[in-house]
């Protein structure tokens, strides 16, 4: 069998998140976009496929090109057509914006070595309609991108990243490897400027870049001391943190595969 590697974009916002969910009886307890891929493979292979995602998007997160790997059992469609054959059954918030033929022993998740997060933030003075499902509109905010930048810089290298987990996070260990976490800005489709954090790391804890963000835009906006998110990080205590951000400005942007893996 061939396996094939899919890039995924998505808009979250009528989603339960990534991961197909089902209830005690084996059905489908809510729609995700594992599961509305997985419908898909099904229809074109007339048999359970199963899908391997790189990450689990919560409800209301988007993708830009969230990986996606399966076992294809029939060679009558070339890799690199998949995308145009599978978005033809797919519903409009998703689509697949590549195809290809990898490895046997390629796993989406298990062979990634980072991801990238993005979340966009609007201080306009009004939020535009079409950036209204994809923006954490912050009002009368005047944010002061230096300061930010200084207080994300303390998130780099291996660390207890407790302090940013949600409760009910069932992870092993809260340690993390950030490869790096910055603000800047850029402008959108209509030239309307965006406040942007990026974070790429091994991986994530529950809700993590969304608490990470929360708790830097309101340091920001409280004019907090330059150390006040280094002494965060050392509490590892979740209530020393601030307010977890929407889910909808939150888009998982990219995936390596070619860097060092970390085993944290």
């Amino acid at each position: 069998m061939r396996n094939i590697l899919l890039t995924v974009s998505y808009d979250g916002t009528d989603f339960c998140g990534y991961q197909r969910q089902d209830d005690a009886d084996g059905n489908e307890a809510g729609r995700t976009v594992q599961g509305e891929i997985e419908k898909v493979l099904f229809k074109i292979h007339k048999q359970k496929v199963s899908l391997h995602g790189s990450g689990r998007t919560d409800s209301g997160v988007h993708a830009i090109a969230q990986k996606a790997n399966f076992f294809s059992p029939i060679d009558s469609i070339p890799a690199e057509k998949y995308a145009r054959v599978m978005n033809s059954f797919l519903p409009q918030d998703i689509r697949i914006t590549d195809s290809k033929e990898v490895e046997q022993n390629f796993d989406s998740r298990l062979s990634a070595t980072s991801r990238i997060y993005r979340y966009f933030i609007s201080t306009s003075h009004a939020l535009p309609a079409y950036n209204s499902r994809f923006v954490w509109y912050v009002k009368n905010y005047d944010y002061n991108l230096e300061r930010l930048n200084k207080y994300a810089s303390c998130l780099k290298g291996e660390l207890d990243c407790a302090s940013f987990a949600a409760s009910g996070d069932i992870s092993v260990s809260t340690c993390r490897y950030i490869e790096k976490a910055s603000f800047f800005t850029k402008k959108d489709l209509f030239d309307n400027e965006l406040l942007v954090f990026e974070i790429e790391a091994n991986a994530f804890l529950w809700k993590m870049v969304r608490t990470l963000t929360g708790t830097l835009i309101n340091l920001d906006k409280n004019n907090a001391p330059e150390d006040a998110m280094l002494k965060i990080l050392e509490a590892k205590d979740r209530t020393k943190a601030g307010v977890t951000a929407p889910p909808n400005g939150l888009f998982l942007y990219d995936i390596k595969f070619d860097g060092i893996r970390r085993h944290i």
